[in-house]
């Protein structure tokens, strides 16, 4: 399995959050323990995607429901 601060690293570098990444964080952080350095990233990733730096898929689809038509059942 991959680790928060892998998928917070693909995220700064694409500027952009799957679905797939946000539902992998959600299970880290609820079932493993992490330390600093990972919280850290995810704290990083937060910051990004506030500011605007990182767009959530998921975000997206919600604000834009056309786009989701061809590829997503009920969200």
């Amino acid at each position: 399995m991959v680790s928060i601060s892998e998928i917070v690293q693909q995220a700064l570098a694409t500027g952009h959050l799957t679905v797939e990444a946000e539902n992998q964080l959600r299970l880290l952080l609820q079932t493993t323990k992490y330390g600093s350095e990972e919280f850290n990233a995810f704290m990083a990733l937060q910051r990004s995607a506030m500011a605007g730096l990182v767009k959530q898929e998921s975000r997206q689809l919600k604000e834009s429901p056309h786009l989701c038509a061809s590829s997503c059942s009920n969200i």
